[in-house]
């Protein structure tokens, strides 16, 4: 029953990559920064992996003897958004990036969508998620208008109060949008963002969903697929993907519910692929600028990572990455290009003390997932077995 489990570490970068002053984040270094901004991290487990033998990170040290194989990727699809990164860790790269909006969105698309929704719309403009709510959330509550708001990464955010606008009526218009959005104006995600409250108290909800493209050509998770295995995605997987690969889709809105999730579908005999994505650390505090709250995750992860390794099978592999930056030190909020880490490890200790030194592609992950099941599947990389 061999089995490739994929942990992503949502936003969990390592350093700036040599392309990253185009991007605008040339300091950037998530997890160094967070470290030193809180003046050290304890993340014991994920030392002992080798996390502390890829970058320098405060209050981590160096392990003698790594008992996992270790190092870092770089990213070659040009973007540094959710949708990218995952899709090249499947195995897929995009050689322009999807488009972005600094400015908003070109008024005519606007004018489109008011009137395939029937509403006008309010604010069009980049900005914070938690901002443009409070900014114009007594507005939408007494217009009934819904927010349209994006970042620097490739998205169209659609934000309304659930008393306001029921959230299947919100889930119908980010369909709408997505229709829309192709072609030129194929935005990576169009981002439903429920939320609750009154003005000087809005919370946004768990009821986000995404709804991505669907991806460009075949990745890893379609061969697997194909091959008769099982692929089971947990969390924003199958958002991210648009379904497209998977057998199961298992639905879990934070960490500890990834976690748990991912513990239960362990426990399962099966071959094939178990693919989660952490969202926390970007979600709730990279984007914040929240160093103390994203330092605090990291080590609630890190102390949860004992019980993955115990549940591992005999001939599971485990890959625990990441699909981009979000350094919450830094004056921005939105992602930043940079390396991610990659560790590799099984309960044999095979791995055990393996230097993989700096990957040329996150498509790695897919080309050593593809080798360690042994499915043929034309995909970009190489594999680190």
């Amino acid at each position: 029953m061999k089995r490739a489990i994929i942990i992503v570490l949502d936003s969990v970068g390592v350093g700036a990559l040599p392309d990253a002053h185009e991007y605008g984040d040339e300091e950037s270094n998530t997890l160094v920064n967070t470290a030193k901004k809180v003046g050290g991290i304890s993340l014991p487990n994920l030392g002992k992996m080798g996390l502390g033998n890829i970058v320098p990170v405060e209050g981590v040290k160096p392990a003698v003897e790594p008992t996992g194989a270790y190092g870092k990727m770089a990213q070659k699809s040009a973007g540094k958004d959710t949708t990218t990164g995952h899709w090249e860790l499947a195995g897929l790269i995009l050689d322009k990036p999807f488009p972005t909006y600094p400015n908003g969105f070109p008024q005519e698309l606007i004018t489109e969508f008011e009137e395939h929704i029937g509403k006008k719309t309010l604010a069009n403009k980049p900005a914070s998620g938690t901002a443009i709510i409070e900014e114009l959330g007594q507005e939408h509550m007494n217009t009934g208008n819904p927010i349209v708001y994006t970042s620097a990464d490739s998205v169209f955010q659609i934000a309304a109060h659930e008393d306001i606008i029921p959230i299947q009526d919100l889930y119908k218009m980010c369909e709408i949008a997505r229709a829309l959005l192709q072609g030129k104006h194929a935005v990576g995600r169009v981002i439903a963002r429920p939320f609750t409250g009154r003005p000087g108290a809005f919370t946004r909800t768990a009821r986000r969903k995404d709804y991505s493209l669907k991806p460009l050509q075949k990745t890893v998770l379609d061969c697997v697929k194909e091959a008769g295995r099982e692929v089971v995605g947990i969390g924003k997987i199958s958002d991210i993907f648009d379904g497209e690969g998977l057998t199961k889709n298992i639905t879990a809105k934070t960490n500890s519910e990834n976690t748990k999730e991912l513990l239960a579908v362990m426990e399962e005999e099966f071959t094939g692929i178990v693919f989660t994505n952490l969202v926390d650390f970007d979600m709730l505090y990279g984007h914040r600028n929240d160093p103390e709250g994203y330092a605090k995750a990291l080590e609630e992860f890190d102390s949860t990572l004992p019980t993955i390794l115990n549940a591992l099978k005999e001939e599971d592999l485990l890959i625990i990455t990441a699909d981009h930056g979000t350094d919450p030190t830094t004056d921005g909020t939105d992602h930043s290009r940079e390396y991610v880490p990659v560790l590799l490890y099984k309960q044999s200790g095979e791995f055990k003390n393996r230097d993989l030194g700096v990957r040329t592609s996150f498509s790695d992950v897919a080309k050593t997932v593809a080798d360690y099941l042994k499915v043929q599947c034309q995909l970009n990389g190489s594999s680190m077995l």
